[in-house]
């Protein structure tokens, strides 16, 4: 089984990729030409309106990344936080979900349970690196029939533990296997990412997600020359959030749908996302 995501993210290329928290989300990125799906935690825990702190069940987010799969056609890229446990845990976990059929599992560095990266106040402390050099061992193990990608995040940037020690954790990981470095920073500017980028001198392609420092554009990403990947890592759902409030304040003001209806995109375009159009062939051929 070949992994097209290896392709999309090799040398010289740069692979797009846009969070999603619902196969709606997830169709829509696909359609707008994103090049891959994230099955973000942050979103999937916002969506379920709880915090993104490992307070979501295994099954919760397997489930919702499976339907996600089934409705896209693009690489889907499961974010798997810190694998829920240790090594044990993760390799459980990682089978799962390449059964599930992504392409992809994201694990970080983190000690479960976690805090989202860019929560002022959160606990970001990290496990051992000879203990994440485990995981990420047993997430190759656990994929491999299925050539699934392991990409190893470093939160050493977010626990303020500076660019040497990102740099450190980050060749480690490589050496145990993984096929992707993220590394993440809270910064509110591109400085700290480019500063890692252009001292990785590992083979192993760098994945960048810019949401606090959002002037890294894919024109300077692609000028580093090390970087295979870019995450929208929460922008899925900070645009349904965006959109509704606009809607409902607007119907609340307005007192009906008399003018929001001529804003928002009609009944027949949610019913060419759900391929309504299929299933009516479908009772054309087969129902009796």
């Amino acid at each position: 089984m070949t992994n097209t995501l290896r392709d999309l993210a090799g040398p010289g290329r740069l692979a797009t990729v846009m969070s999603a928290h619902n196969p709606l989300s997830a169709r829509l990125a696909e359609l707008a030409g994103f090049v891959g799906i994230w099955a973000s935690g942050f979103e999937l825990s916002a969506a379920y309106g709880v915090p993104d702190a490992s307070l979501l069940s295994l099954t919760q987010h397997l489930d919702m990344t499976r339907a996600i799969v089934e409705r896209v056609a693009v690489p889907v890229l499961a974010d798997l936080d810190t694998g829920y446990g240790n090594a044990v845990n993760v390799m459980h976990v990682v089978g799962a979900y390449a059964r599930a059929g992504v392409a992809a599992v994201v694990i970080e560095d983190k000690i479960f349970p976690k805090d989202t990266s860019l929560l002022a106040g959160g606990r970001q402390d990290l496990v051992r690196i000879e203990e994440f050099q485990g995981k990420i061992a047993a997430a190759r193990a656990a994929g491999s029939e299925r050539d699934l990608l392991v990409v190893a995040r470093t939160e050493a940037l977010i626990a303020d533990l500076g660019l040497d020690e990102a740099l450190m954790r980050a060749q480690a990981y490589a050496e145990a296997g993984a096929d992707m470095i993220l590394v993440h920073s809270k910064q509110k500017t591109p400085d700290e990412i480019v500063a890692f980028a252009r001292r990785w001198q590992g083979e192993t392609p760098v994945v960048v997600v810019p949401t606090a420092y959002p002037d890294l554009t894919e024109a300077r990403i692609r000028e580093l020359g090390n970087i295979g990947m870019v995450i929208y890592g929460d922008h899925a759902v900070r645009a349904a959030v965006t959109a509704m409030r606009q809607v409902f304040a607007a119907i609340r003001a307005d007192g009906g749908i008399h003018n929001v209806d001529k804003r928002i995109v009609s009944v027949e375009e949610i019913f060419e996302l759900q391929r309504a159009a299929e299933m009516k062939a479908i009772e054309q051929k087969y129902l009796r």
